[in-house]
């Protein structure tokens, strides 16, 4: 039998390291699992139950109730144009397009 004045405890290091494997492991995980799912990061253009419209000559957008018609001065985004996310290809575009009052898309005169 062996004898030592020493005590066997865990060192502060090791609880650490766990804790920081398990917040890493954790994490890991929640990014995973939304890759996987298909939630994505960006920010929606608009809510759920919404669906954006542009505001008709200009660059303006907003978001409407589903099942209402655009308000005074608004329409609905050309099919296969309308933005989704913040920042994405057709929210860039028409950063610098509108509709006409024809229906028709322009680009939109610089400063206007």
């Amino acid at each position: 039998m062996r004898i030592t004045n020493r005590v066997h405890r865990p060192s502060i290091a090791r609880a650490v390291g766990a804790a920081r494997s398990v917040g890493a492991l954790a994490l890991a995980g929640a990014a995973a699992a939304a890759v996987l799912t298909g939630c994505s990061m960006e920010e929606a253009v608009c809510g759920g139950g919404e669906y954006p419209v542009l505001s008709v000559g200009g660059t303006g957008s907003a978001c409407t109730p589903n099942g209402e018609e655009p308000p005074e001065g608004y329409t609905r985004y050309p099919d296969g144009k309308v933005p989704e996310h913040v920042g994405d290809e057709w929210d860039t575009y028409w950063q610098t397009h509108t509709v006409d009052e024809n229906g028709k898309v322009v680009q939109v005169p610089e400063g206007g």
